[in-house]
């Protein structure tokens, strides 16, 4: 089952998110899914379903308030207008505590391009997230405050990616290692958005590209991991 729902965040106003609830739904574990800069999109809903389908009750956050695109300009003005602090810390962390709320024993959090990085960001206001899978997104490095991580983290980075330099990655992973925050990178031969099946025309979107093979290979990685964090 997929519903609209809505959610209370800490500050104790009303967010809207995607719920999809897996087959057992019974102490199933939680999984925020974060949207790319399109928007919560039929894209990303698909995502939640192969999410839930693998036994995860799933919440994506609606961070732009309904608002969806399919034009790369007019999603770089969505993300640009977003308070990422605020999504990160009211917006994310509302959904988690949401999925704890329902009786959810562990969450994870994942999120793809800006979802990626807001991923990254939330686990610095969420001390409840148990796991983090980050595809092909980061914050920039100094808002990371690695000290504050309880959850163990995954990355999955293009080698190719115009958004998101790969000659950041080294730096990002030995920021979480001086912490002791526990980090799995993994790279792909592949360019920005690889795991995103609607991202296949080079006219489109010339920096983006799905690759089948490295969006299967990080889904199974994922899976195991989340399977290993949070049951």
């Amino acid at each position: 089952m997929s519903q609209m729902i809505e959610f209370k965040r800490p500050d104790g106003q009303t967010a809207q998110g995607w719920m999809v609830e897996p087959a057992q739904a019974q102490g199933a574990p939680g999984l925020v899914v974060i949207q790319e800069w399109w928007g919560l999109n039929d894209q990303i809903k698909g995502v939640a379903e192969t999410y839930a389908e693998a036994g995860y009750r799933v919440l994506v956050p609606d961070l732009y308030r309904g608002q969806v695109t399919v034009e790369a300009k007019e999603a770089e003005h969505l993300m640009n207008g977003l308070d990422f602090a605020d999504a990160a810390s009211q917006d994310i962390r509302g959904a988690v505590l949401q999925l704890q709320a329902r009786g959810c024993p562990k969450v994870g959090v994942t999120g793809y391009c800006m979802g990626g990085a807001l991923t990254l960001l939330s686990t610095c206001f969420s001390p409840e997230i148990a796991a983090a899978v980050t595809w092909y997104g980061f914050p920039p490095l100094e808002y990371i405050d690695a000290t504050k991580i309880r959850a163990a983290v995954m990355g999955h980075f293009a080698t190719q990616d115009a958004f998101f330099s790969i000659t950041q990655v080294p730096a990002l992973e030995a920021q979480l290692k001086a912490a002791g925050v526990p980090v799995t990178i993994h790279t792909y031969e592949a360019m920005h958005a690889f795991a995103n099946e609607t991202q296949v025309d080079p006219h489109r979107v010339p920096t983006n590209r799905y690759d089948a093979q490295a969006a299967a290979l990080a889904l199974e990685r994922t899976l195991a991991f989340l399977k290993q964090q949070l049951g």
